[in-house]
């Protein structure tokens, strides 16, 4: 596990990353190589995300090693979409027992690569590690060079296993298999002056396909999609294009920065979802193309797409304008999509009462600001007692979420959107927004809350079990407000980091009585953000606050 070890150190050591681009090379290796402890990946472990960064490559051959479940569970929990092969959904696993942890799983995994190969040809087989088999020592590196050399296919190792680190860490291994072993492997047929690559977009409902017209008209090539309804071939040759978009910079920023570094390929963040932030990337990615040879009339081509959809979208969307006049929206996601569907939201004339940033970075928060104003309703985390009441006291008419949320909407009797990766539509570009506020349209206005609101023939609304609840709540807030003491309590007992089970109060300790100055002193103290390291804003934003303070206290 060494060379996993050397991985993941150099995936933190990452100056792309806004909470590191500010650090020294010492500082942004200070902290970040800590080794997580048995549990800290809850919420998704590395395994888990570096899977769900590369099985949009559609035509490769996903196997994984490892126990049967391991597959299972992470088998078709995104709604990718392709245009070519469908090899992608095919399940493998070599589905280890207890003889080969105790004999080893090399030889099964071996056999598992050549059966695929002969029953299915295709162009590579992506290999990923997962706990059992790294724990006792298999080495698939050795497995896929051996498979390499025997049958004349790229057989690509993805050391990720669960144990390492979340989710997001295994994005990031994921995107260093590509670099070490994929990107720059084979030639393209031929290039142009407009070749893209676009990094971090997995075509979530065929979403890709709604941008691609529009460069197709333009005249953009996308070389390459990272891995949405992408082609291991694509990937290979990805380091030939003359510009990159990034989408996702929470899951591929090492790939998108490691690419500009190896090859000369500059990149920007940029956002597909609102009409204004479409035409803003359409207008990047030009005069990035153009920057790097591009002749200066595609500038003018993009410029008359542009006018010509958002003309169509703004048209499409105004007759929804007065619909949703005074309606407001709880948006409950997280990361790029809490800033980049306030803006298509705001667009369509809706009142955002709230954005949840749990999962969001300094520079998604100041991107909030800018588009809701200093005063954003920015949600580090609610509890469903909070979002109930909230949708209860029609403080929001409707809440866009992932799945896991909807059942909270659906006890207030309130109207829920999926927003999330297992989403049926498709939100993307000009016709996406369009769908978006015709989806939102349908789920506000649909007449069944009308019937689900009224109480039934033999309930007495004044105690059913949602006045209960919110009665008992009412009650918890007044006691709180009467007892301050125990208010107190209840403010220190907020779970700050939800992986190692942290409270407000011990962070707050370490800092006041521990003399805590940083995130990494916090963490060797409390052991907070030990884990997936989501609460490390958080604790930069309480050590914000009570530094000060405390400073304040000292001088007195």
């Amino acid at each position: 596990m060494a060379s996993v070890s050397a991985t993941i150190q150099d995936v933190f050591n990452e100056p792309g990353c806004g909470k590191n681009a500010n650090k020294s090379e010492a500082e942004r290796k200070k902290g970040c190589t800590k080794q997580l402890q048995p549990g800290g990946a809850a919420g998704g472990c590395a395994f888990d995300g570096a899977k769900i960064a590369l099985q949009p490559l559609t035509d490769v051959a996903h196997l994984v090693h490892g126990p049967i479940a391991c597959e299972g569970n992470s088998w078709d929990n995104r709604g990718a979409a392709s245009s070519g092969s469908n090899l992608w959904r095919t399940g493998f696993t070599t589905d280890i027992n207890e003889t080969d942890v105790v004999f080893g799983g090399e030889k099964r995994l071996f056999k598992s690569i050549r059966e695929i190969i002969e029953k299915y040809d295709p162009p590579a087989v992506f290999v990923y590690q997962t706990c059992v088999p790294a724990m006792i020592g298999d080495d698939i590196d050795a497995v896929c060079k051996a498979a390499r050399e025997k049958f004349g296919k790229p057989v690509i190792p993805i050391n990720s296993p669960g144990f390492v680190g979340p989710k997001n860490l295994g994005n990031k291994l994921a995107g260093e298999a590509l670099l070490q072993h994929v990107i720059g492997t084979e030639e393209p047929d031929y290039t142009t002056p407009y070749d893209l690559n676009i990094i971090g977009e997995y075509n979530l409902s065929g979403e890709l396909w709604q941008v691609k017209p529009l460069l197709d008209e333009i005249g953009i090539r996308i070389l390459s999609c990272i891995s949405g309804d992408g082609k291991y071939r694509e990937v290979a040759y990805s380091h030939r294009a003359k510009a990159a978009m990034m989408v996702c910079s929470k899951a591929m920023i090492n790939v998108a920065r490691k690419m500009e570094e190896r090859y000369g390929i500059p990149f920007f963040e940029g956002s597909f979802y609102g009409i204004e932030d479409t035409s803003d990337s359409l207008r990047e990615i030009a005069r990035m193309l153009i920057e790097r040879g591009a002749p200066a009339d595609l500038m003018e081509r993009t410029e008359a797409v542009i006018a010509r959809e958002e003309a169509k979208a703004w048209a499409a969307i105004a007759r929804f304008k007065p619909r949703f006049e005074g309606k407001k929206v709880l948006l409950i996601t997280g990361g790029v999509k809490s800033w980049s569907v306030v803006a298509a939201l705001q667009e369509a004339g809706l009142e955002l009462v709230g954005t949840s940033v749990k999962k969001s970075t300094k520079e998604d928060k100041e991107r909030i600001k800018e588009l809701m104003g200093q005063d954003a309703h920015m949600i580090d985390d609610m509890t469903p007692r909070e979002m109930y009441k909230m949708l209860k006291d029609a403080r929001a008419d409707i809440m866009l979420s992932g799945g896991r949320s909807q059942f909270i909407a659906l006890k207030a009797s309130m109207p829920w959107l999926d927003i999330n990766q297992e989403r049926h539509h498709a939100y993307m570009g000009y016709v996406g927004m369009v769908k978006l506020v015709e989806e939102i349209d349908k789920a506000l206005y649909n007449p069944i809350w009308g019937q689900v609101r009224k109480p039934a023939p033999w309930e007495n609304p004044a105690d059913n079990w949602q006045a209960r609840a919110l009665a008992a709540a009412a009650a918890e807030a007044a006691a709180l407000a009467a007892d301050p003491v125990k208010a107190e309590e209840v403010r220190r007992a907020k779970k700050i980091c939800d992986c190692k089970s942290v409270a407000l109060g011990v962070i707050e300790d370490a800092i006041q009585l521990n003399g805590a100055t940083t995130v990494e002193a916090v963490r060797e103290l409390t052991n907070a953000s030990g884990g997936c390291g989501a609460c490390s804003i958080r604790i930069e934003e309480i050590l914000a606050e009570v530094l000060p303070a405390s400073h304040a206290i000292a001088a007195e």
